[in-house]
């Protein structure tokens, strides 16, 4: 991978554009989660200790080129003062002299990119005038990659650029999964809908050894294989879909492993009544919300033949109890392989992160993307803009 590092960098005495995720959820003026801010420490201190000074470039919401002061990145600034411990500077204009004023040792924070109507149209111009605040361009922010915005992909033509620490990590990461893995690989694949995921099955077939469909997507691939799956979700249009997909990964040599047994409710309901049944078994009244202990058992035994694991999605309703049983239980065991030094572990997407979390098993992977959609579009195979960008 042609990238450079921060090491690679000369940043004594100089202004580092760095562009970060600071997208941070907020209620009643409050950050209420700093994960994305403590991502940055690590680049922010790198920087420092180098000597140049950071110039964070960030969005926040979405604006849609317009200048909403409830979207002002000054509200994140007092929680990045707090989290990074330095004080920041907050500058509301593209103006280099005030970047050039402001007090040494500080963190210089650019309003809000999107307030400008060009950034998410890649307009050169505006590309030139983030370019004007610094010397060097330093890309942290990996979940905003997949977009080929002004201060993502344009500014990295016009500055010696590099990827920040979270940068780095990510790629180093994703490179170890899909770039040049350990096999066998597992895939664990689950969610909703296969349709938000064709892309994804699609590439994953062709580069791993097995893939395990967990959530509403299995459901569809049962129903192509002519189960009946009662009242579940399914998407019963893309059953033809699922059939293709299937027979591609037994020409490709990938296994695809489905639930044997599945977990049946009536109702869409924390610890409502429930049954665990075979797959081909499921009441015509009834909805298949989770997999079950056979299956489990299964996805574990693959785990155990495996070296690398990828996972995006839970393997059934894990927001409610006893529904998030299959998930808990596989990621227990992911994590408790990977703690043995058996298994490379990554996972990424927003609900993966929850389930993780709520597994108590995401410190134990080896590691985990913050990253939402840019996590996937790199698992599809595609080129993310922000990362071509730094080559």
């Amino acid at each position: 991978m042609a990238w450079k590092t921060l090491d690679q960098m000369d940043l004594n005495g100089k202004r580092v554009l760095t562009r970060v995720d600071i997208n941070v959820p907020m209620k009643d003026g409050v950050v209420t989660d700093a994960t994305r801010i403590e991502r940055i420490k690590p680049t922010i201190d790198s920087i420092f200790a180098a000597g140049g000074t950071p110039v964070l470039l960030a969005h926040f919401d979405r604006p849609k080129g317009k200048v909403v002061p409830e979207m002002s990145l000054s509200h994140v600034a007092p929680k990045v003062e707090e989290v990074l411990g330095r004080k920041v500077t907050f500058v509301d204009a593209l103006d280099a002299d005030a970047v050039a004023a402001a007090e040494s040792g500080s963190i210089v924070l650019i309003e809000n990119t999107r307030f400008h109507p060009s950034e998410e149209k890649n307009d050169p111009v505006l590309a030139k005038e983030f370019a004007a605040l610094g010397d060097i361009f330093c890309n942290d922010a990996f979940s905003a990659a997949h977009r080929a915005h002004a201060s993502t992909e344009g500014l990295a033509h016009l500055l010696p650029a590099c990827a920040g620490r979270n940068m780095e990590a990510e790629l180093t990461a994703l490179e170890s999964a899909l770039g040049q893995p350990e096999r066998p690989v597992v895939a664990v694949v689950g969610g909703a809908k296969v349709s938000t995921k064709l892309d994804l099955l699609s590439n994953l077939i062709e580069k791993v050894d097995y893939l395990v469909i967990g959530g509403g997507m299995a459901n569809t691939f049962l129903a192509a294989q002519g189960i009946s799956v009662g009242k579940s979700l399914c998407e019963h249009d893309l059953t033809g879909t699922a059939k293709e997909i299937m027979d591609k990964a037994s020409g490709a040599g990938c296994e695809i492993v489905l639930p044997e047994d599945v977990v049946v409710a009536w109702e869409f309901a924390a610890n409502t009544k429930h049954e665990t049944v075979a797959n081909t078994a499921c009441p015509e009244d009834a909805m298949i919300l989770d997999a079950g202990l056979a299956a489990v058992q299964k996805i574990v035994s693959v785990f155990e033949r495996s070296k690398t694991l990828i996972w995006n999605g839970p393997l059934g309703a894990f927001e409610i109890e006893p529904f998030d049983t299959a998930t808990n239980a596989a990621a227990k065991a992911a994590a408790e392989l990977t703690k043995q030094g058996k298994l490379v572990s990554i996972a990424g997407g927003g609900d993966t992160v929850s389930a993780l979390n709520q597994a108590g098993a995401a410190d134990d992977f080896t590691y985990i993307s913050t990253a939402g959609g840019a996590f996937l579009e790199w698992m599809e195979g595609k080129t993310l803009p922000g990362v071509a960008a730094l080559g």
